[in-house]
C-alpha cells in the first residue's frame, strides 16, 4: 500500500482533503481519526501535524506527503518537492521598525525572531549575514516591542497585522510558499503507485482550471473559431445534420470562458455551452 501523510489541521488540512476526495480517495469523516485505509485504491492515509510531515517522509517511514513548501524547507529533512498543488499560497518576509534596516545585508549583529528558524538560518547564511535567530511558536509581531529581536520573519498576506504593530516589510521575499507533494530525496521516481497518485492529483488541478465548451458554427468560420478554442491538443469537430454547420468541443480555461463565448457568438456560433470537468487524465 502507498503510505501518504496528510495535514491534520491548519490552513492545509481542509483543502488537501478536498483535493484528495476529488481525486477519488476516501477521506476521514471524524477529525479524531489518525489513520485511514482506502483499500479500494491501495492507499493508507496518516493524518499528522503539518510540521511533522516532512520528517516522516524524509525518514522513509511514509512514501509521500502533502505539506507547505515553507514547512518542508524549514524542517531540513531529506525530502523534496515533486508537485505543486496550487493552494495555501503565502509569502515569507522580513519586517522591522522603520529605519532599522533596509534589507537582509544590514542584519549583521542583530537578532531575528521567527517560527521558521531553520528556513531563516539558511537564508541568512546564504546571504553571508551573521545574525542570531530566535525561535518562537505562533505570532512573532510582539517580539520587537518586547525587545526579543530587532527583526522578525513571518508569513505575510496583506501586511495589515504588521502595520498595526508599527512594523514595515523590508527586502525581497524569503520564500513564496504553497501546498506541495513531497517524497524522500533519492526515492525511485518511477514507482507506479506514486505515479498513479500524481496523475490523479494533476487531473484535479486541470479539472479545476478548465471547462468543456461546446458550440455550433458555420463551416466557413471553423478556423477562426478553433483559433479561439484550440484545446489542449486539438478540438473535436463533427458535422451536423444541417448542412454547412459543424459542432465543436474543446477544453478552455475557466477564467476565460465568458470572453471566449462572447467572441464565438460574434463569429456566428450558436448553442454555446460550458460544462464543468470533474476529473481527467492528460
Amino acid at each position: 500500500m502507498l503510505r501518504i501523510a496528510v495535514p491534520n489541521k491548519g490552513s492545509l488540512s481542509e483543502p488537501a482533503s478536498a483535493m484528495l476526495h476529488e481525486a477519488g480517495y476516501r477521506q476521514r469523516k471524524d477529525r479524531r481519526e489518525l489513520v485511514l485505509v482506502d483499500a479500494a485504491n491501495e492507499v493508507e492515509f496518516f493524518f499528522l501535524r503539518p510540521r511533522d510531515i516532512a520528517v516522516y517522509v524524509g525518514s522513509g517511514r511514509l512514501d509521500i506527503g502533502i505539506t507547505g513548501r515553507d514547512l518542508l524547507l524549514d524542517s531540513g529533512s531529506k525530502a523534496e518537492e515533486i508537485m505543486q498543488l496550487g493552494f495555501a499560497g503565502s509569502t515569507f518576509r522580513y519586517a522591522t521598525r522603520p529605519g532599522t534596516a533596509k534589507d537582509v545585508s544590514e542584519f549583521g549583529g542583530m537578532t531575528v525572531a521567527t517560527s521558521f528558524a531553520g528556513l531563516v538560518t539558511k537564508h541568512l547564511a546564504d546571504n553571508g549575514v551573521d545574525a542570531a535567530v530566535v525561535h518562537l511558536d505562533g505570532a512573532v509581531e510582539t517580539a520587537i516591542q518586547l525587545g526579543v529581536a530587532e527583526i522578525i520573519a513571518d508569513v505575510v498576506e496583506t501586511g495589515t497585522t504588521l502595520r498595526n504593530a508599527g512594523l514595515e516589510i523590508i527586502g525581497e521575499p524569503i520564500l513564496e510558499s504553497e501546498a506541495v507533494v513531497i517524497r524522500r530525496t533519492g526515492a525511485p521516481g518511477d514507482d507506479p503507485k506514486v505515479q498513479q497518485f500524481l496523475r490523479r492529483m494533476q487531473g484535479v488541478l486541470v479539472a479545476r482550471r478548465y471547462v468543456m465548451m461546446d458550440y455550433d458554427i458555420r463551416v466557413e468560420q471553423v478556423e477562426r473559431a478553433v483559433a479561439l478554442t484550440p484545446g489542449l491538443e486539438s478540438p473535436t469537430v463533427s458535422p451536423l445534420h444541417h448542412e454547412g454547420w459543424v459542432a465543436v468541443r474543446s477544453m478552455v480555461p475557466a477564467k476565460d470562458a465568458q470572453r471566449i463565448m462572447d467572441e464565438l457568438y460574434d463569429l456566428g456560433a450558436r448553442a454555446i455551452l460550458t460544462t464543468g470537468i470533474h476529473a481527467c487524465r492528460l
